[in-house]
């Protein structure tokens, strides 16, 4: 547990072929079953403050009580994703916190010096804040708004990981909470 941030909730890596690696960690390391979106619907994404129009593909899974997240960038809009690939690099781009308090923990984020590299908002499901880390060149740290939808999506996800029969390893519907 960060005594800063929370616990360390997702690593997230950045992935040129988003197919190949769910059929990896499913297939080499038993993680899934994979909740797969083929276009996430971005309301709004800023790379280092100014708009950018992204495109991405990810999944989501859990081994154990970590969230295990892969992204694929769509297009070449500016992102730190496509920051990470330029660069040659593929894997764990970053780490992730869900604070209880994600104005606070973002206030809290830049006092200690973080910089924004990228901010979204994912349409329904809230906010996002990715800050470069300095003295971890190459390693990003994530907010994720932990609200409500969150709360209830990612425990069901867990939950279902969690009693996975290895059937069905990529799902394209999201566990939605009730009405």
């Amino acid at each position: 547990m960060s005594r800063v941030f929370g616990d360390l909730r997702q690593l997230g890596y950045v992935v040129r072929d988003i197919q190949g690696a769910m059929k990896y960690w499913h297939e080499v390391n038993g993680v899934g079953p994979w909740f797969y979106i083929d276009h996430v619907p971005l309301a709004s994404f800023d790379y280092k403050g100014q708009p950018s129009a992204l495109e991405m593909s990810i999944a989501l899974s859990f081994s154990g009580g970590a969230q295990v997240e892969l992204i694929q960038p769509r297009n070449d809009a500016p992102s730190l994703y496509k920051d990470f690939l330029d660069a040659g690099q593929e894997g764990l781009q970053h780490i992730a916190y869900w604070p209880e308090d994600y104005e606070a923990a973002k206030r809290q984020a830049l006092a200690q010096g973080l910089e924004v590299g990228q901010e979204g908002n994912i349409a329904g499901r809230g906010g996002f804040i990715y800050y470069q880390t300095a003295g971890h060149h190459g390693t990003c740290v994530e907010f994720a708004e932990f609200n409500a939808y969150r709360q209830y999506q990612f425990a069901e996800m867990e939950r279902i990981c969690r009693d996975w029969d290895g059937a069905d390893p990529i799902r394209t519907t999201l566990p939605a909470p009730p009405t």
